[in-house]
């Protein structure tokens, strides 16, 4: 049995990877850890997880921690907190997945600009570590991921993002100039703790977009799609808020290089993801919902093609919180274990 540490247990991300690997038959939790909430059951937190996880948080200042016996750690934690804990982790033997970008980039200097955009000081605080840790998107970097100690979790967008591009790019199916991505995401994204802007009256029957042009997930999009094409891409990114709990669906665009067809594309996307387990490819105009992929670990792609234009337009839908957060995470898991990739995460989700 893997055993396994969350720390950030109280948040949604927490909360997510406690949900799935409750259900994983090779895992253990062995310990959540927060700093708020401390003591309490995290089932008091979370009613629906009685019976299933009764476990208490421990403070991260508890000095049983030191006496933990883990295998890996989770840190379902907000910029700054893995690289500041996850040494001494790792000096245990400990593998670490972090959800936030601290350990996104293999470069001091690249995080200085990821850092730069979410308002942090642009010193990461392990730069050494940097150099060892795989970006952890499976589809893309499974090898990689499976001889890693340190895994940085993909920002939830960039998934989305990523995978409903990636093969027009490595494929050079498109003009690399000329994409954007346009992504509608749930409020569960800016995560648990109250913000003025997420209050019930402000977001219900409204949307908006935000971070415009300055959006912190840009860095790892670009950096991807510039890997996969062995050139330098730049997007236009736009993410917007709308009223609904859950769910990213990111409408991609771009034109189309001459003498392509729409038998071009699909034949891209299937040869590109024809082993992936968690995506799945459905035909030109098919009406994509995010309460398909709802409480699920998928994320589901349509290609299409505007002959008139000459544009691919591309929709990508993800579960922020599965995909986009915890799923992804166990799926990294699953990995560095040696385990079946799809151990926990086959679950369908839930509709509607």
């Amino acid at each position: 049995m893997v055993r396994a540490g969350i720390v950030g247990a109280g948040g949604y991300g927490g909360c997510g990877a406690i949900e799935i690997l409750s259900r994983h038959p090779e895992v253990e939790i062995k310990a959540l850890i927060d700093k708020e909430d401390v003591g309490k059951r995290i089932s008091d937190l979370y009613p629906h997880l009685k019976g299933v996880c009764d476990l208490e948080i421990m403070s991260p200042q508890d000095p049983r921690i030191e006496d933990l016996d883990l295998d890996v750690v989770f840190f379902a934690t907000p910029d700054g907190v893995g690289q500041r804990e996850a040494r001494k982790w790792l000096g245990r033997g400990v593998k670490v997945i972090d959800y936030s970008g601290d350990f996104r980039f293999n470069s001091a200097e690249l995080y200085a600009g990821y850092a730069e955009r979410i308002g942090r000081d642009k010193r990461h605080l392990s730069p050494d570590l940097l150099k060892e840790s795989v970006y952890g998107l499976p589809e893309l970097h499974r090898n990689e991921i499976k001889n890693s100690r340190i895994v940085g979790n993909p920002g939830c967008f960039a998934v989305s993002c990523i995978l409903g591009i990636a093969p027009l790019v490595k494929e050079g199916l498109i003009d690399t100039e000329t994409i954007i991505c346009d992504s509608k995401t749930g409020v569960s994204g800016a995560g648990k703790r109250p913000n003025p802007l997420f209050h019930y009256p402000a977001r219900y029957d409204s949307m908006n977009a935000y971070r415009i042009a300055s959006h912190q997930h840009v860095y790892e999009i670009e950096r991807e799609l510039s890997s996969l094409s062995a050139k330098d891409i730049k997007i236009t990114f736009t993410p917007h808020v709308v009223p609904m709990c859950r769910g990213i669906l990111s409408t991609i665009y771009a034109r189309i290089e001459q003498g392509r067809t729409i038998q071009h594309i699909l034949e891209a996307y299937r040869e590109f993801y024809k082993d992936e387990r968690f995506i799945r490819l459905f035909p030109s105009g098919t009406l994509l919902q995010t309460a398909h992929v709802r409480g699920s670990n998928f994320c589901n792609i349509c290609p299409n093609l505007d002959e008139r234009t000459g544009k691919v337009i591309v929709i990508s839908v993800i579960d922020n919180l599965v995909k986009g957060q915890a799923g992804n995470a166990v799926q990294n898991m699953n990995i560095m274990f040696g385990l079946d990739e799809e151990l926990g995460l086959t679950f369908p989700g839930i509709y509607p």
